[in-house]
């Protein structure tokens, strides 16, 4: 039988997070690897879940989302960054953030087209640009700080650019890209005529008083700017799958037109559930945050004076260890020696870079996990030093 399988799959591997949570249950390991709550979300969102199933919210939404949850984005975007979305032609609801990036990324991209990614990059983004037909152009966030070397970026741009992906508050680093690091991103992409992709899905999971800054906000991005972000990050609900796209009616036209046959539309009771909990937010961020920060805390505090060297995140539920020198060949050899020898799982970063070898001298723990989960990590974690 004849190889039946698309050309634009070769090379595509299976995802990290499958095989090391595939590993973490072949093992019994503590799974401190793929980034996913292991508790739920506020059982107040439940609960508005089960009164829409009760009242009949049982059949498709409209393709691009109820209004009552578009109308709540639109809210909180305007009083926590003052900026002005139309909800019937500036907001869709996707199936996740995941889709979001999949219709926003294929609406776009042509084949050849040139795609800037921030290496360690998330998976599904260089995925998306490849199974879009583009070609994936990478710039290093440079250890320790996670930082991006201006020339660096100003030389990966050339004539088939057309796109910018970047991710803030990043995974897998917790780095919130500065204020001059949006700039500069801005400046490149209104000089060179670029669509910037912003993935903001841990835009509220923020510690020590950092803020978070839309880089559609700076001058000249608003209508250039596709900004995509998850409720399942914000209220904890990843099962849900509930993400959303943002941007000018222009650019909306065109990702509904993928949008509605990909995933035609998005869980129904889900989604007016989460139009209440946007009208809760203020009530609930600071215990949000609170919790997360604690648990931050709490890993990092156990590992700091060890070899098993942390960076302090500044957002997201990742917190990256650098290993001991000369302990491992690589991360991969790490990663497979502690879930296999030690029962912990955790990521190898490596994967998320194609032309540093940064990754291979980390690894990414997620403490989005119970107390008893993280104290079980921490204490294999040590067992193995």
């Amino acid at each position: 039988m004849k190889n039946f399988r698309a050309t634009r799959l070769a090379g595509m591997p299976t995802s990290i997070f499958s095989t090391m949570s595939k590993m973490a249950v072949d093992y019994k390991a503590v799974n401190l690897g793929q980034g996913f709550p292991d508790f739920d979300g506020p059982p107040w969102i439940m609960e508005k879940a089960f009164q829409a199933m009760e009242e009949g919210k049982n059949q498709y939404a409209p393709t691009v989302g109820i209004y009552s949850l578009k109308k709540n984005i639109a809210k909180t975007i305007k009083k926590y960054y003052d900026i002005d979305r139309d909800p019937d032609t500036e907001i869709t609801i996707t199936a996740g953030a995941t889709e979001a990036l999949y219709s926003t990324i294929t609406a776009f991209i042509n084949p050849g087209d040139e795609v800037i990614l921030f290496e360690p990059y998330y998976d599904s983004h260089q995925a998306d640009v490849i199974l879009a037909g583009g070609i994936p152009r990478y710039v290093t966030l440079h250890k320790p700080d996670f930082t991006i070397d201006p020339d660096e970026l100003r030389n990966a741009v050339s004539a088939k650019t057309k796109m910018i992906i970047l991710n803030t508050p990043h995974n897998p680093t917790g780095k919130i890209l500065s204020a001059g690091e949006l700039q500069l991103i801005a400046d490149i992409a209104n000089e060179f005529d670029l669509l910037v992709l912003s993935d903001e899905v841990y835009e509220f999971m923020l510690f020590d008083g950092n803020k978070h800054n839309p880089i559609a906000k700076l001058p000249g991005m608003k209508d250039r700017t596709i900004t995509i972000s998850s409720t399942g990050k914000t209220f904890g609900m990843t099962g849900w799958k509930i993400g959303y796209a943002i941007c000018s009616q222009e650019l909306t036209e065109s990702i509904r037109k993928v949008h509605q046959w990909t995933t035609y539309a998005v869980n129904t009771p889900g989604q007016h559930a989460m139009a209440y909990a946007f009208s809760m937010i203020d009530e609930y961020l600071p215990e949000f945050r609170s919790t997360y920060s604690r648990k931050r805390d709490l890993l990092y505090n156990a590992l700091k004076d060890t070899d098993l060297k942390p960076h302090l995140p500044q957002g997201t539920y990742f917190l990256m260890i650098d290993l001991p020198d000369g302990r491992f060949k690589n991360d991969i050899e790490a990663a497979s020696y502690l879930v296999k020898e030690h029962g912990v799982a955790t990521i190898p970063p490596s994967v998320f870079y194609s032309e540093s070898d940064e990754g291979k001298t980390m690894l990414r723990l997620c403490f989005a996990k119970k107390d008893e989960t993280l104290k079980a990590g921490i204490e294999k974690l040590l067992g193995a030093l």
